[in-house]
């Protein structure tokens, strides 16, 4: 059984994920609008991630006997400045949620949970592969000034990532 610490806080997990999912969602429109499919496919594999996250966090309190409260959630961001903006936000986004999953790895030690510990491991460094994506494709179109040819083979590239439920291997 959860502690109540823990639940409140894997419960606000659940919709932090949700919010992910939503913002990436409105990133993948916004790009899909300004000419760039492959930016968008990118991002929109990026909310379909987010809701495999949610779900594992969903299934896991359900697992625990905890009781899942869905909760309402904050209106996403629609405008962007441009394609650096976005994947400069999605980068400071993804930080934000390593910071939060490294508060409930914390929450998780403080109340001696070793179970919610071991589920946390994936999250952890789940985060550090998010980042480091996301550093590498700002890092590029810093190089290309977000703009000209590479933009467009950068985006072609970026249209060749798929959807893999990378959650279901983790158990």
């Amino acid at each position: 059984m959860l502690k109540e610490k823990m639940l409140n806080a894997l419960n606000e997990q659940i919709n932090a994920e949700q919010y992910s999912a939503f913002l990436y969602l409105s990133m993948s429109a916004y790009l899909n609008d300004k000419g760039l499919p492959g930016f968008a496919n990118w991002m929109y594999i990026q909310y379909q991630e987010e809701l495999t996250h949610a779900n594992k966090f969903f299934n896991y309190v359900n697992e625990r006997g905890g009781k899942v409260e869905i909760k309402a959630i904050k209106q996403v961001d629609i405008e962007f400045e441009s394609v650096i903006d976005v994947v400069e936000k999605t980068l400071e986004h993804e930080q934000l949620v390593t910071s939060l999953v490294n508060n409930l790895v914390d929450i998780a030690i403080s109340e001696s949970d070793h179970a919610t510990q071991s589920f946390l491991r994936w999250f952890v460094d789940e985060q550090v592969e998010e980042e480091a994506n996301v550093q590498e494709i700002l890092d590029t179109l810093k190089l290309i000034n977000g703009q000209g040819n590479g933009i467009f083979m950068l985006d072609r590239e970026m249209r060749q990532r798929t959807f893999v439920d990378e959650t279901q291997a983790a158990g």
